[in-house]
């Protein structure tokens, strides 16, 4: 406990093993006697920032994350029932069918989207939970029913509680066994809570009488305000910031310092306490099902993630295909044709950023529920793959099939089955590339600014504005020329358009002679003609697959790192 900025969540993420690469650890942490890590279903995590999928009703939120933390060996109807047993116990019964609410819809409250969190993380009754200020927003009778509620859970399944709260009442502050209260980095106390009173009454801060113990305590020790309390004051009252030193002087007399250390050094004998053994988990294939069903809902019911795309490709198809009506086959229609796949494949490619600030919300709620070992990113990756492959079929089909039959390009089942598969693709592609860039930038304002820029860059290489053989070797060739995307996409819808066909001649060079396909896409196109436009489509693919396994190996990479960056500081 201790006023905002003294260091709780920092000594929570310490002990818990989520401390960031920018700051420095010493000491030893201890469980049960042993230097081990955390193993999943032993611990859990309640931190103080809310991330839930805000599409999701409480009732959803709770038995999805039921089905990935309880071992397939436990039947769906046993998890469903402990589900809502758990949402019941934490006073969410009434709102069980309630959407999460976020960007768009309301729904829940930020208390009851607290209580949703500790749900949660409480589903597995870890040995070992981390409470970050698990009272905020909640009010003083919630409070204490919540804080009670998880005392007698702790008690039944001989389950640890460490909490950091701001200003608990007398209520819930009776709940706690122990104390470690904090001011801005340095331990005022630490024992027993029953004592705490008496330690300060003994350092000269006795607590008047009809006072909550917890507002003394933060009120004595808080000097954010001590230039106020000096011109109010009339009498010797001590500031906050000379109470402190007392405080923490009189905590390191022998009285209270060598007890402490005695009890540190009892904890080091320790040889018999239980390991921190992994728990049976899921399965990685129902995990699997399990994500991509909830993230096939949540798509569906986000109309920001691919419904209003649908409706802006819908109104560029009308469009494109009413500007460009019914090109025919005279010599200038070849440009004609050529600007429509290039503005097809860049525009509606281009909007797949559209959903980006969505899928930041997916990336930070991955983080919250993989740092708490619920599923790894391998099962993120593929499962969010398939949940978007149908409707990214729908918004390629739909627009691509008003814009294909009303510009009048190449007629036949094969080359319209050609063209949607590969805006398909390219939607794929791009919502790949803005993976990695939503785990190196999770700012969505600025995610979408550096995927604008990524792609406006492989744009200009995709041989529409400047044809290949003009492109500056050095940098703009070799190799963007070759990693651009558009490139592929592009040239195998000129195969696709081109091939096959015949066109009248440029009537000013050579009247009466007609140029085949075959001779645009070589001559005047300068397209690839040593392999099919097959090949464009497995190129794609390929690309796609492997922007999808840089992001898995960004985030494991980064999992990797951030200790050893922290382990380098301190040396």
């Amino acid at each position: 406990m201790g006023p905002s900025g003294c260091g709780k969540t920092t000594l929570l993420d310490t002990l818990a093993g989520r401390l960031g690469p920018d700051i420095n650890e010493d000491g030893v942490i201890l469980i049960n006697g042993r230097r081990e890590k955390l193993a999943f279903g032993t611990s859990a995590y309640v931190t103080q920032d809310i991330v839930l999928m805000s599409t999701l009703s409480v009732r959803e939120a709770v038995y999805y994350s039921a089905q990935l933390q309880l071992p397939d060996t436990t039947p769906l109807a046993k998890k469903r029932a402990h589900a809502e047993r758990v949402i019941r116990e934490m006073g969410l019964g009434d709102a069980m069918d309630t959407r999460i609410g976020g960007r768009i819809t309301k729904g829940i409250s930020g208390g009851q989207r607290k209580r949703l969190t500790i749900c949660i993380e409480m589903l597995t009754r870890p040995r070992l939970l981390f409470l970050d200020e698990p009272t905020s927003g909640l009010d003083s009778a919630a409070s204490y029913h919540v804080m009670s509620h998880i005392a007698r859970i702790a008690a039944r399944e001989g389950m640890t509680v460490v909490a950091a709260v701001h200003q608990p009442s007398g209520d819930v502050f009776e709940l706690f066994h122990s104390l470690c209260l904090l001011a801005y980095g340095r331990t005022v106390f630490f024992g027993e809570a029953a004592r705490a009173n008496e330690f300060f009454t003994q350092s000269g801060f006795p607590c008047p009488n009809m006072r909550n113990p917890s507002d003394h305590f933060l009120r004595t020790i808080n000097k954010d305000f001590d230039e106020k309390i000096v011109k109010r004051s009339r009498s010797r009252r001590k500031t906050a910031a000379q109470a402190i030193e007392i405080l923490v002087h009189a905590y390191q007399s022998p009285a209270y310092s060598e007890k402490t250390m005695s009890q540190i050094a009892e904890m080091k004998q320790i040889n018999g306490g239980a390991s921190f053994r992994r728990r049976e988990e899921a399965s990685f294939s129902t995990k699997l099902i399990v994500l991509t069903r909830r993230s096939f809902v949540n798509m569906h019911r986000d109309i920001g993630y691919y419904w209003m795309r649908l409706g802006v490709y819908v109104g560029i198809g009308l469009c494109l295909g009413t500007i460009f009506y019914q090109v025919g086959n005279s010599y200038s229609s070849i440009q004609t044709r050529c600007s429509v796949i290039m503005y097809t494949t860049a525009l509606l490619t281009f909007m797949a950023i559209g959903g980006f600030p969505s899928f930041v919300e997916d990336i930070k709620v991955f983080k919250r529920e993989r740092l708490s070992g619920h599923y790894g990113v391998a099962g993120f990756v593929i499962s969010n793959t398939l949940s978007a492959t149908p409707y990214l079929a729908i918004i390629a089909v739909i627009p691509g099939a008003m814009l294909y039959y009303l510009t009048g390009l190449t007629k036949g089942a094969d080359h319209f089955l050609y063209f949607v598969i590969t805006l398909c693709m390219c939607t794929l592609l791009v919502e790949s590339l803005m993976m990695i860039i939503a785990a190196l930038v999770p700012d969505f304002l600025m995610g979408i600014i550096v995927g604008a820029g990524v792609q406006g860059v492989l744009m200009l290489n995709g041989g529409f504005f400047r044809l290949p053989n003009e492109l500056p070797k050095p940098v703009w060739k070799y190799p963007f020329y070759y990693i651009s995307f558009h490139k592929y996409a592009v040239q195998g819808l000129y195969k696709n358009e081109f091939m096959g066909l015949t066109f009248p001649s440029d009537q000013l060079v050579q009247a009466n002679t007609t140029i085949s396909g075959i001779q645009v896409l070589r001559e005047n196109l300068e397209v690839e003609m040593g392999y099919s436009k097959w090949v464009d489509i497995v190129i794609l693919f390929g690309m796609m697959v492997l922007y999808r396994m840089i992001f898995f190996a960004v985030v494991k990479i980064g999992e990797e790192v951030r200790p050893k960056m922290r382990k380098m500081r301190w040396k």
